[in-house]
Parts: C-alpha cells; structure tokens; sequence
C-alpha cells in the first residue's frame, strides 16, 4: 500500500522553481487560477476536490468516465481525473435530453460539465469526495472512447504485457499514477536538500566514448563519422570527477544513464541515478552527507524516522548473512561450523571447504519430512546450486531428529546446538561446499526462511553501510583482475604500498576505500573515494590489464587531468528508481518508470527497438549480417 503523499502542488501551476506552490483553497480556486493567468474554461475544480462544504456551487469538471450505472430514472456517472472521481446525477424528470445524453456516455470518454453541488442521500466512506454528488445542467463530450482494452480501476483486469502495450492507459489508473507522483516528490525533495548543502546541478553529456570495462554500452553509429560510435553512458563518473577537476567542489545531477545487461525486476535498460560528487572529502565526509540526505527524503516523503546507519565490513556482510547486501530486517546470522564438524568420519563434511548453517526459529515441529524434501530441491535449483541441505530438528521436548543421524550421535549434536545457541523448537539447516558458493547459497536460503517466517513483511526500514570492499576480483576464466566497483576507486590508504606486489593472493586481499548503501537487502547507492594522482591511476590499470597504450587511448583525457591539479574526492550515485521501489515495500522497479521497457528490453507501446530504414543504415555505412532477417 503506497503511503498517501499530499504533493502540494495545484495542477495549475506553471511554476519550474523546486518549491512547490501550494494548493489553492477550494473557495478561492477561481481568484488563485485567475492570477496564475490559466484558462478557466474546463473546470472550477478537480475531482478529488468538493466537500460537504460546497454544497450550493455551481461548479464546472472535467475529466474521463470511470464507468456509469442507469436507474431508468436517474442515471449516475463517476468521472475522474488525476485528483479524484466525483460522482454526476442526471435526472430524467428534470432534463430527459441530458439524461438520455449521460446514457451514452462510455468507459473512458473525456467530458465536461457543469452543475450544483449537494449532498449525497447514500455517502461513501470510502471515497474523498463520498459526502457529495453534482447535479448536471450541462455536458460536453470533448472526445469519445474505444472500450479500453483493461478496466482502468485500482484492481485491473489486464496482464503486465498487455498494460506495457497500453501504458498510456495503465497510467491512468490510481496506483500507478501514486506511484509516479511519489517518483515527482522525491525528485524535488532531493534537489532542495542538495541545494541547501551547497551541490551544483550540471548536466553531463549522454554521447560518450565506449569503454570495456564494466556492463555492455548501448552503442550509438556517428553519421559525420563513419566507422565511428558513441556510447550512452553507463554513469557520468569520469565526468564528474573531472568536475572535482575543475573546481565545482560539490555536483550532482538526477540522471538517466544506460546499459545492455540481462534484466531483472529491479534492473531497466535505461535507470536513473542520483550522481554526486564532492572534493576535499574523506569517506566519512561522504558517508554522513548522504546519510543526511537519505533522512531527509524518508522524512520529507513518507514521514519515516530513520534508525542508526550502522557501518559493517564487506567481510563481516558476507560471512555473517552470505551477502554484500544484508536484510537486517531479521538476524538469522550464518554460522561457520568448520571447526566443530569437520574430521569426524562424515565425508561430507570432511571433504568440504566450508561448513555452514543458519537457525530458523519455531518449525522444527511444523516442517514435516516433505515440507524438508520441497526445500531441499529449492536448494538444489540451478539458480542456488547446492548440492544438498542437511537438517537438525531440536524437538520441543529436548529429542533429536537429523538427516546425519546414523553418522552423529544426540550427544554430539546437541553439543553443536547448545554451542550456537539453537533452542527447542528450532531447526538448523547446513550447507557444505566451496566457501564463497556456499556463503551465498546460505545468504539466499536466509532470505528465503525470512520470507517464509513473514520477516520481509516488516514495514521497517533498516539502512546499512558496507565498508571495506575488495578492490579487486580475480576471474579464472580470463585469468585477470576486474575492479570491483570501477577502476578509478583508490585503494584503502594502507594498501597503497602493496598494490605494487606481484603476489596475486597479497592483490586478492587489497580493499578499496569504496562503501555501499543498503535498505532492507537492496544496494540504494555504491561509491567510493577516486584515484586523484596519476600514477596510482596508472598502476591500477596495469593490474587491471590495461597496457600503457590501451589505458592512454580510452582515459588518458582523465589521467591528463590529474597533472593539472585535481584535488582529492569521492562521491556516490543512489539508485533512484531502486530508491522509490524500496520506500515503498515494492520489489519491482517497473511502475516507478513512467515508460519502462518488459524483461526483454523491449517498449511493446511503441514497439522498439525496431529496424531502421536501409538508406539510414547506408548513411551510416552499417552493413548487417544476412542472417540478421
């Protein structure tokens, strides 16, 4: 349930500052539109507007017909608009032309009326405007309607795809167009608190030069220059930093960035990012500046008092919850149990890597040797990938009940619960395997019991820093290092010394002074501190892979940069479609985008991305493979 967000703002109003006008009183609505220079011609009001207390006015609405219901004698027709639905009589004893007009009245059509406010004989509770009906003198249909393809009501009738073909339509309907104006308030709230503490908005250019490092670019073909390409870029950061260059000392920019990876519930081809940057700052600078902001939005917006942003280590996160990004709605931490089950006879476990286990309160008696067997194979799918779950059952009564019970005795297991805490009651349930795949099989079966327990559920709001990251990953496919956030992250201040070791394992252990936000298991925001000194930049493309020749041709305007006196700096970039889904318990991002593509990276509306004509790919000088049909 979205939470109701009074914006403030008159639909009237023309104004670009970022502080919204405030809506006009309902009985100075004329005199205020009158000022603001508006056509008055349609409506006096919204939909969303009249009260018991305009009982009397003559008014004038306009808006689409939600539906209509004919009495034979009266026939009543709810319109609405952005703000409401207000309900229309018309009466066949007073005016029966403009009831037989009313009558064919369809699903959508866009009128006009006027008449007088009175009371409702039957109100309804359930609708703002529920105390009160209009009594029609006159109506205008401004344009008809084709029966929609879906009712356009709170609850639809229509599937994801067939809305996305008709999203002109879905928006219509109350939760998204909440949703949307939700995406508006934030957006405004962002600008004002960045503004009040000093930042610059400056637009960064979309037409960019390619670079491998990272997700794929969307690729854009130059007709003035012919073999040629931009990209669209994946996030603003070299120009950003060159920004910091530049001495704009505190930038930032709500911006549309791109990238041709496979898509998930909360992942778009094209997203939006809240981008900053800051100069002369420490990590600690940064975070408590974007901890101010994130307070101040949940404030602004939905009126949620934050908790304490606690800081947590990218290896405390992945060894006590299996992931970078820990749900701290619930505990459920993952216990190592390396040293307290291994080289006991069980081959298992002996000839694992790493032992773990999680304990999941209250259903040792309830999970029977089926539910087990149903979670077993939700352990075994390919997209977790263990290759079995082992369970200890701890009976209420104190007894015992285990799939490794012909290998261990009670005693011995129930030295293991005591050790970790388990009570009566509780269930443990233990993956064996590699370690890193096995933490995060744990991180993945963790969430999914918090699912199953109703953990999730929660309306908290429970925000994290992860600290500490790794600077580098190691791919042994490629055989190479990838940076873990991106190349232009400086390491932590005492790794400096060590990136110049050749031990790859000394390398594997380098953290980066990088920090990630978290809300309730979703990553809001990444950032780092940069890389301002040309040298070190350079040492780390070479670990990177990069010859000195390939990071000059694709960086070298940035290192460039840094010989003309780039001051010290870092930044972050927040999510903000992910920011708007997380506010509001929502795990899909998709109705937070006014036009958003499906899981195929398609716009089935406009039906792109489509083939182009051939004398454009001439012009580009684009030859297609003859496969390509």
């Amino acid at each position: 349930m979205l939470p109701e967000v009074n914006l403030g703002i008159s639909f009237f109003s023309l104004s670009t500052n970022i502080v919204p006008i405030p809506h006009p009183n309902p009985d100075n609505f004329l005199t205020f539109a009158l000022q603001n220079k508006r056509n008055m011609s349609y409506r006096s009001h919204t939909c969303g507007e009249l009260r018991i207390d305009h009982v009397g006015k003559n008014v004038k609405l306009a808006g689409w017909v939600q539906k209509s219901r004919d009495l034979g004698g009266m026939t009543f027709v709810d319109l609405r608009d952005r703000y409401g639905i207000t309900q229309l009589v018309f009466n066949m004893e007073t005016n029966a032309g403009l009831c037989e007009k009313a009558r064919s009245l369809g699903r959508e059509f866009v009128i006009m009326i006027e008449g007088e406010v009175a009371e409702r004989s039957s109100k309804n509770p359930d609708r703002a405007t529920g105390d009160i009906e209009i009594v029609v003198n006159d109506l205008q249909v401004f344009n008809p309607s084709k029966t929609p393809p879906f009712t356009i009501e709170d609850e639809t009738d229509g599937g994801d795809e067939l809305r996305m073909k008709y999203r002109y339509l879905d928006i219509r309907r109350s939760p998204v167009q909440s949703k949307l104006i939700f995406r508006s308030k934030l957006a405004i709230e962002t600008r004002k608190h960045l503004d009040s503490q000093g930042f610059i908005e400056v637009e960064t250019p979309f037409l960019i030069k390619s670079t491998p490092e990272g997700a794929r670019d969307f690729v854009v073909p130059s007709r003035m220059n012919p073999g040629e390409f931009y990209a669209l870029p994946q996030s603003p950061q070299t120009f950003k930093q060159l920004l910091m260059v530049s001495g704009m000392e505190r930038y930032f920019q709500i911006v549309k960035c791109f990238r041709d990876e496979d898509l998930r519930a909360d992942r778009q081809p094209e997203f939006t990012q809240i981008d900053c940057e800051m100069a002369f700052v420490e990590r600690e600078d940064v975070l408590n500046t974007f901890e101010s902001l994130t307070r101040h939005l949940f404030k602004a917006v939905i009126n949620v008092d934050l908790p304490d942003f606690p800081r947590m280590s990218y290896d405390e996160a992945i060894g006590k919850y299996g992931s970078d990004k820990p749900d701290l709605r619930f505990d459920m931490p993952i216990h190592p149990l390396n040293e307290t089950v291994k080289n006991q006879g069980f081959v298992v476990f002996d000839n694992a890597e790493y032992v773990g286990a999680i304990s999941v309160e209250g259903i040792a008696e309830e999970y029977s040797n089926k539910d087990i067997k149903k979670l077993t194979d939700w352990v075994q799918r390919p997209q977790i990938g263990a290759k079995g779950l082992v369970y200890i059952k701890y009976q209420q009564d104190g007894s015992i009940k285990s799939s490794i019970g012909k290998f261990f005795s009670d005693e011995t297991i129930k030295e293991w619960l005591d050790q970790l805490g388990v009570k009566p009651g509780d269930m443990l349930l233990i993956l064996a395997g590699e370690k890193d795949k096995t933490l995060k099989q744990l991180g993945e079966l963790r969430l999914e019991m918090g699912r199953r327990k109703g953990y999730l559920d929660s309306s908290e709001f429970k925000p994290l820093w992860v600290v500490d990251f790794p600077l580098l990953e190691w791919n042994d496919d490629s055989q190479r290092f990838y940076a873990m956030h991106h190349p232009f992250t400086a390491p932590a201040v005492e790794d400096i010394e060590k990136m110049e070791s050749q031990d790859r394992e000394v390398l594997k252990n380098l953290k980066a002074n990088a920090y990630d936000l978290v809300i309730n298991g979703a990553e809001i925001g990444g950032g780092s501190i940069r890389i301002h000194d040309r040298k070190l930049q350079q040492r780390n493309f070479d670990l990177l892979g990069f010859t000195p020749e390939e990071a000059e041709e694709q960086f070298g305007f940035l290192m460039g940069a840094f010989e003309y006196g780039a001051p010290p700096h870092g930044g972050i970039a927040f999510g903000f479609d992910r920011l708007c889904a997380v506010m509001n318990h929502q795990s899909s991002i998709r109705d937070f985008i006014a036009f958003p593509k499906n899981n195929m990276g398609r716009d089935l509306m406009i039906d792109a991305p489509a083939k182009i004509d051939e004398e454009q790919l001439k012009e580009l000088q684009i030859k297609l493979d003859p496969k390509v049909k």
